[in-house]
């Protein structure tokens, strides 16, 4: 199915949304809960799947809901269609800071595989389905590189990141990177996850026990700030205020003094 073409505008930096200008009858499928705002005369329904295959069963349609359920997606998708005698819009966001990424499926040869939660939306006639890694071993350590989303089509797509995002050009050329921090990559690159060095660097080095390897000819997209990282730093800080809670105040100090 040949994706519709879509218009757009990204607004902002460091918190972007993106705008979609909807012609009358074309369609832009999204995860659900990324809408901002929506135009007179388009109209959005939750349906199951991304509507790249219109004919398919119910069977098929189950079973792509339960595929997307294993990448911790929502079962549905939500699809905006310009059901009016104009242009429209409809914008989207990321569920945290960050940027938000065009993709011009055609000129990444139609295939692209992304984060298990980067993909934001599309165009009506992308696919959007789970592919996953070589190795189940491999993947059950690796972290976020377990379950990556396969983005196919040759229209617009958008996905975000966290943080400032790199591009990389591989040559030949092999990198290891991160898992949390890889964003996407086109699909000529080898994928894989290996371990983080000796057994002493993978359990007191600090950056996990394995990182993600990428081989061959193709673009890297990077991100510096994923979210399981921010989290898991809000979680710490959290921890340590609950310890000293109250230390602020000055029956807190007190207590500091005669604890002494």
């Amino acid at each position: 199915m040949q994706s519709h073409e879509i218009d757009y505008e990204i607004f902002g930096d460091d918190m972007q949304m993106v705008e979609v200008e909807l012609d009358p009858g074309e369609t832009v499928i999204a995860e659900a809960g990324a809408m901002n705002y929506v135009e007179e005369g388009i109209s959005f329904h939750a349906k199951m799947g991304d509507g790249s295959e219109p004919d398919q069963g119910l069977m098929g349609k189950l079973f792509s809901a339960a595929k997307r359920k294993m990448t911790g997606e929502s079962l549905f998708m939500t699809h905006f269609t310009n059901e009016g005698g104009g242009k429209s819009r409809v914008a989207f966001a990321a569920p945290f800071p960050g940027r938000i990424i065009p993709i011009d499926m055609s000129k990444v040869g139609g295939r692209v595989f992304c984060q298990k939660d980067s993909f934001l939306c599309a165009a009506l006639g992308t696919r959007v389905s789970i592919a996953f890694t070589k190795r189940f071993g491999a993947g059950f350590f690796g972290g976020e590189g377990f379950i990556l989303q396969k983005i196919e089509g040759d229209g617009m797509a958008f996905a975000h990141a966290g943080g400032t995002v790199v591009k990389k050009r591989l040559e030949g050329q092999t990198l290891r990177v991160d898992t949390g921090c890889l964003v996407g990559f086109s699909g000529d690159i080898e994928y894989n996850i290996e371990r983080a060095g000796n057994l002493k660097s993978m359990f007191f080095g600090g950056e996990g026990l394995f990182l993600a390897t990428l081989r061959g000819h193709g673009t890297v997209l990077l991100q510096s700030l994923p979210f399981s990282r921010l989290a898991d730093r809000v979680l710490q800080n959290s921890s340590a205020g609950m310890s000293s809670q109250g230390e602020g105040s000055v029956l807190g100090a007190l207590g500091n003094v005669f604890g002494d």
